[in-house]
């Protein structure tokens, strides 16, 4: 029985935290498995996908520049399709690869491990790219009201067109959104550069969940002014977790190790 070989597709992938998150697991489970890095040119994923498939390759992981393209070269799934990106491609089927999206159950997942129900609340996304596409359609499946707030707010119309029972709104909507919200994530790269956060301080309030897709730092200033306000707080690091967690599950049919995965992740953060 030949070693699985599991990778990650990007351009560039060297700082990623995909390989020992994912090592972890095979260690934790006994797999004979390994997870590495590629990084095709930005014009050569097609050959590098047909690659994979060629060599064996169990499964792959893609990030930026990819996810958009990578939908038109594998048969993606029907949540993957509707998002427009892929971020995880199965080669285990006889026919050609499978293409899935988990950054939604991602989101889904880390706001269920803390206690937060989705079902039925009001929610607000903060950015109409390619994360907060993701996160929009994956609450709104599970059954919540989504409003988009983006800063080109035409590209926010644009999304709730597609979300179903979504409404698209501009930044300066944030206020009035938040009061009445029940679960609020950033999907924009707000905050991660430099001390500052998407959504005043003062609109948030103590019966909010917040997910801020942003893991470097883990405690962004969004979460700070949101754990002052005694809102829940759920970090970044805790998506990222759980879209790879959600690849492991499709790639080896076995329940991931949840905690040995967030130890390894958290110990490089």
């Amino acid at each position: 029985m030949a070693m699985d070989v599991f990778g990650l597709l990007g351009n560039p992938v060297g700082h990623s935290l995909s390989p020992p998150m994912h090592e972890a697991a095979y260690d934790e489970r006994g797999l004979d498995a390994r997870y590495v890095t590629f990084e095709p040119e930005r014009d050569d994923l097609a050959n590098a996908i047909e690659g994979a498939d060629a060599l064996g390759i169990a499964g792959l992981n893609v990030t930026i520049p990819f996810k958009q393209e990578a939908l038109e070269i594998v048969t993606p799934e029907d949540l993957a399709a509707r998002i427009g990106a892929v971020n995880t491609i199965d080669f285990s089927g006889s026919g050609p690869p499978t293409g899935y999206n988990t950054d939604a159950i991602g989101a889904l997942r880390a706001l269920r491990d803390h206690d937060v129900t989705v079902d039925g609340a009001q929610a607000v996304v903060v950015g109409a790219g390619g994360a907060g596409r993701a996160i929009a359609f994956g609450l709104a499946d599970a059954g919540a009201t989504v409003a988009i707030a983006n800063r080109t707010e035409s590209t926010a119309h644009d999304l709730a067109d597609e979300v179903p029972g979504a409404s698209g709104h501009g930044l300066a909507a944030l206020d009035r959104l938040v009061a009445e919200a029940d679960v609020l994530v950033n999907a924009t790269s707000v905050g991660m550069e430099e001390d500052e956060t998407p959504v005043p301080g003062d609109a948030l309030h103590g019966d909010l969940a917040v997910l801020d897709a942003v893991y470097r730092p883990l405690e962004t200033r969004l979460l700070r002014d949101a754990a002052d306000a005694g809102a829940t707080t759920v970090d970044g690091a805790w998506m990222l977790l759980y879209q790879g967690v959600e690849a492991f599950e499709i790639w080896t049919g076995e329940e991931a190790p949840v905690d040995a995965m967030n130890r390894a992740l958290r110990e490089r953060l």
